[in-house]
């Protein structure tokens, strides 16, 4: 049995969507981030960086979202979230879940969490910067889509679309949203009419975005 600790919508929602791809038992610790649960000494046992996701895997806590992709697939190969060891599409697999969470994920931190940075709000020119930054790179993704889609991977579905998938979802509300982009808007509409992401909704109460 695994347990997540979550909080709907944050970097949980990738690991929630392959434990429901995986189709393993598991059961939900949510995470009130609004009461600032993340910080209490209870979680912070569990998960030192007083962030989401945890997953307690044989009464052991782990963090960091894309490892616990990488750990879920591995462990449950019969789901084909990653490709086979060695094979000809593991060195993509491995390329694009580093992209996502070095090209998009910190950009995104520093976009949404100003004091990161230290101010309460952007400067102009910080955000324009963080703004180009993150449309570069769906810039990119957008390219290799058009190129080498449907999925990330090609012609089939693996761990990383989901990955793509919480990252596009992430960007609904900022100046130019990702599935503003051709390839990017069709890869959405994809994924969005798989049920792990119907029933990711409904568990998580997220109603904008869901289709």
């Amino acid at each position: 049995m695994y347990t997540l600790y979550y909080s709907p919508g944050t970097a949980s929602m990738v690991v929630h969507l392959a434990l429901l791809e995986i189709g393993v038992p598991h059961r939900l610790e949510k995470v009130d981030l609004d009461k600032d649960a993340q910080h209490e000494a209870e979680y912070l046992r569990l998960n030192p960086r007083g962030q989401v996701p945890t997953l307690v895997i044989d009464g052991k806590p782990y963090f960091e979202s894309a490892a616990l992709l990488m750990l879920l697939a591995e462990r449950h190969p019969e789901a084909r979230l990653a490709p086979p060891a060695g094979g000809a599409l593991s060195a993509d697999w491995y390329q694009w879940i580093a992209f996502f969470t070095n090209a998009l994920g910190p950009t995104y931190r520093y976009w949404f969490y100003p004091p990161d940075l230290g101010s309460e709000e952007h400067p102009p020119a910080v955000r324009d910067a963080l703004r180009r930054k993150i449309e570069e790179s769906w810039s990119l993704v957008d390219a290799h889509l058009a190129a080498n889609g449907p999925y990330m991977l090609g012609a089939d579905f693996s761990g990383v679309d989901l990955l793509a998938l919480m990252y596009m979802r992430w960007s609904r509300n900022m100046p130019r949203p990702a599935t503003e982009w051709p390839a990017l808007g069709r890869f959405a509409s994809l994924m969005r009419a798989r049920p792990s992401w119907s029933r990711l909704c409904d568990i998580e109460g997220l109603t904008d975005w869901r289709a």
